[in-house]
């Protein structure tokens, strides 16, 4: 039985396949951001690289999460 992706990784390959960078470019990108707070940074990615509310929300969910579990 093979468990699901779930949360923000489910959205992983398909912003891939539609912005055409891989997922770890998106998440240098959003960590040398000099933006930390989470609606700031989704909102940049919006305006500055094009992405959807759903998928930036995703990046910065799953990027931000990971910073805080020292991952």
């Amino acid at each position: 039985m093979t468990d699901a992706v779930k949360g923000p990784a489910s959205y992983f390959p398909s912003i891939e396949k539609k912005y055409g960078r891989p997922i770890a470019e998106w998440k240098d990108l959003i960590r040398t951001s000099p933006l930390t707070k989470h609606m700031e940074l989704v909102n940049w990615l919006k305006s500055e690289h094009g992405l959807g509310h759903g998928h930036a929300n995703a990046l910065v969910a799953h990027t931000l999460a990971e910073e805080n579990t020292g991952q």
